[in-house]
């Protein structure tokens, strides 16, 4: 059986690197508007003909667009941040809890996740769940993403050369993921977010630093690699290193698992100490993005989980 699928802004990064992913599938057929994807007739008649819609639009644009759809057939994945705290709509993140796949499978309307998200949920959620950070511990987090995360114009101010090195940004402590980070990981006060951007292109660092020894429970290093652990064994794309792995490193390189639809959690600490660096390795255009939506998109449709992704 084929399916008839159509993303609407194609044009943008999370859409181009979508249909890398998609146009090669036997399995899948795109509704392509090329020169007429502007035309609001064309979009609403693609947008109500397709299996499955796949937004890759700013979030008024992707609001625009959820109501032009009135074929209640039409499955949605929304990769803007429009509807990631909506409980109308199911979070796209497979791997977060139990059940949730299947949620995602049995969805019409999905909220594909955010790229730093994904990576502060998929460490810390679990450690909330265990009891091991009480759900009203102030969190802090800090990340630096590929300049590719921030749209067109960042993309073309890095690579013209005159954005310099390294850029901290959200200085106001508002940025948009934050009711997302807080919502998802089950904490009942917002997350303190510390965001950056570098100068290549794409590859993520996640990192949450924990005063063990503050924590109610005074958890070991140990303690909280075997919630990771537990929480994502047998994950095809979420990988909980070795703490004898981590323990050997020196350094870790944001782009190393470009590419991929992947995401890697590191404890770093000293196992007899009273610290810890939990720290996720993620393609902000894989499983922060495009591959999360095409994980998202072979759930829906009953497919295997992993077609089309590395």
């Amino acid at each position: 059986m084929t399916h008839t699928i159509f993303i609407d802004g194609e044009a943008g990064t999370t859409g181009l690197e979508i249909r890398e992913r998609l146009e090669a599938r036997g399995d899948l057929e795109l509704i392509l508007l090329g020169d007429r994807r502007r035309d609001v007739e064309a979009r609403r008649e693609a947008l109500n003909a397709a299996d499955a819609v796949i937004l890759c639009l700013p979030d008024e644009a992707a609001k625009e667009a959820v109501a032009m759809i009135d074929n209640p057939a039409v499955r949605v994945i929304d990769a803007s941040t429009a509807y990631r705290v909506d409980p109308a709509w199911t979070y796209g993140f497979a791997e977060m809890a139990p059940g949730q796949r299947e949620r995602i499978a049995g969805a019409t309307r999905v909220s594909n996740p955010g790229c730093y998200p994904t990576g502060f949920i998929g460490l810390v959620r679990p450690l909330v769940s265990a009891g091991i950070v009480p759900a009203g511990w102030p969190v802090t987090v800090n990340a630096v993403s590929g300049y590719s995360g921030g749209g067109k114009a960042m993309i073309a101010e890095f690579e013209a050369g005159g954005a310099g090195a390294y850029r901290a940004y959200g200085l106001s402590l508002k940025h948009k993921h934050v009711p997302e980070m807080t919502l998802h990981t089950g904490l009942e006060r917002p997350v303190l977010f510390a965001p950056a951007v570098g100068a290549y292109r794409q590859g993520m660092l996640v990192e949450v630093p924990l005063q063990l020894a503050a924590l109610p429970s005074s958890p070991s290093v140990e303690v909280v690699h075997g919630a990771l652990a537990e929480a994502y064994a047998g994950s095809r794309f979420i990988e909980v290193a070795e703490l004898e792995e981590s323990e050997a490193m020196t350094g870790i390189d944001p782009e190393g698992l470009n590419g991929t639809n992947k995401m890697r959690l590191h404890v770093f600490g000293d196992r007899g100490g009273d610290q810890v660096r939990l720290v996720a390795l993620l393609d902000n255009l894989g499983k922060g993005a495009s591959g999360a939506a095409v994980q998202n998109l072979n759930l829906m449709l009953g497919l295997r989980e992993e077609t089309g992704l590395t």
